[in-house]
């Protein structure tokens, strides 16, 4: 197995990995995020705590991705693949704050089961749950940006199809509009629009990460043709060395 092959299996498998974080997260803390009295009511605080886990298991699967695949962006363009790394650890860094209002939810609401006035407590969880759904909009939609950084590496270098990349990068822009939308109040979440722009990036994603996870790295790219070359001239230079002592 090449060093090419052993990059791209690890990106796949945490490409994989940002997906049973996520779609995990989503199913477990429902709860929480749909219940407006949920810090007054009977609550379901220990599945909730298994949803900001999986949301935790997102963001070390989104990191990951990040440093696993520096290497071979910064192969094809060194700003590429600072901007990657960057676009994925603020990911990481705002749905952390996320998981974080999740975990507060949980502790308020263990507060309220024993006070006086449980419902006094609403405001602060409403508002909670509010940062933790900007959050999800910003943070998560930051992959607009890393999918552009990315797809633009894999574009040009061939490593992969190219109309894998390519739907990353057609599908930017799109959800770059519907963040700005929605920060701007002319669109939402489970809205039409947000189908249509999620669409592309949900395909792009799962795309490449079993492509990783099955195919690997385009071993005949340039880049990975120059690294084996390079590899064998490694290889060779201590037995010329050796012969030429031996001649002398």
């Amino acid at each position: 197995m090449t060093s090419y092959r052993k990059t791209a299996l690890a990106g796949g498998l945490l490409y994989l990995l940002t997906f049973i974080g996520s779609i995990g997260a989503a199913i477990f803390v429902g709860p929480a995020i749909s219940d407006p009295g949920y810090i007054a009511g009977p609550g379901a605080d220990q599945q909730v705590a298994v949803g900001a886990i999986f949301e935790l298991v997102n963001v070390f699967g989104l990191i990951g991705c990040g440093i696993v695949l520096f290497s071979v962006v910064k192969k094809v363009h060194e700003g590429l693949a600072v901007g990657y790394l960057s676009t994925r650890l603020f990911e990481g860094a705002i749905i952390t704050v996320g998981v974080l209002c999740l975990l507060a939810v949980t502790s308020l609401h263990q507060q309220a089961a024993t006070a006086a006035d449980p419902v006094s407590f609403l405001p602060a969880g409403r508002a909670l749950i509010d940062v933790r759904n900007w959050a999800l909009v910003i943070g998560v939609n930051m992959a607009a940006f890393n999918a552009l950084m990315l797809g633009t590496a894999l574009y040009r270098a061939r490593l992969v199809p190219r109309a894998i990349p390519a739907l990353g990068l057609v599908g930017a822009p799109i959800l770059i509009i519907w963040v700005i939308g929605v920060i701007i109040g002319v669109t939402g979440v489970d809205t039409p629009f947000h189908a249509i722009a999620v669409l592309p990036f949900f395909v792009w994603e799962l795309a490449l990460g079993l492509w990783l996870t099955f195919k690997g790295f385009n071993e005949n790219s340039p880049i990975a043709v120059a690294e084996r070359a390079q590899a064998d001239r490694s290889d060779q230079a201590p037995a010329v060395l050796t012969a030429k002592a031996g001649a002398a």
